[in-house]
């Protein structure tokens, strides 16, 4: 399977948990201005929503849209208890906090990367965010993880878009639960490969 992915994009996410489920995959970075992955092809031909992640399956299928990768990757390692099995009550949940995350933060955040967005709205927007963190800063206080004892699918997709805080100037110092969140996700194994491998931290000295 192959991966098209911006470093430190959305496509963080389904990379990190390709990689907590042991699965391979072939990354191919595009240049999410030019369209254009690493080896000039035309990103729209590929993927006409002309947005990352986009996986292509060994089939040559295409799957788009984060929350479905990640749920797609975990159910090939169902072991990795990355997503509670389909039907179950604890899988749905997984898919409310999935659509919590897409809906309230990651579109939230969106407008603040952009230089056209007047300064009013960038604050609208992140007043915005304060309130929707705060509900995951209450969870986070009383657990490790968002689904509780178990790290998922959700936590990656969290961990992911709230990384995006730093470089928009948004500040997390009022989330101290969620900061501890973001360093607990930082320390796993697997997710340091992810980071190293889309060049967002220096590889370790061997």
């Amino acid at each position: 399977m192959k991966l098209y992915y911006a470093a430190g994009a959305c496509s963080l996410s389904p990379h990190i948990v390709a990689l907590e489920a042991g699965i391979p995959l072939q990354l191919e970075k595009v240049d999410n201005k030019a369209k254009r992955t690493a080896h000039d092809e035309d990103y729209w031909q590929i993927n006409p929503k002309g947005y990352v992640p986009a996986l292509v399956l060994d089939n040559g299928e295409l799957l788009t849209e984060g929350p479905a990768i990640v749920q797609y990757l975990a159910d090939l390692k169902p072991e990795s208890g990355l997503a509670p099995a389909n039907g179950t009550l604890g899988r749905y949940h997984v898919q409310e906090m999935l659509g919590y995350i897409n809906s309230e933060l990651h579109k939230t955040y969106s407008p603040l990367f952009s230089q056209t967005t007047p300064d009013e709205v960038k604050e609208e927007r992140k007043a915005y965010l304060r309130k929707r963190y705060a509900l995951l800063e209450q969870r986070l206080a009383k657990q490790p993880w968002l689904m509780g004892e178990q790290f998922t699918v959700a936590d990656a997709y969290l961990f992911t878009v709230t990384n995006w805080a730093r470089h928009v100037g948004f500040d997390l110092s009022e989330f101290p639960a969620l900061q501890d969140f973001q360093k607990r996700v930082a320390e796993r194994p697997q997710v340091k490969a992810a980071l190293e491998a889309e060049g967002l931290i220096k590889k370790a000295a061997a």
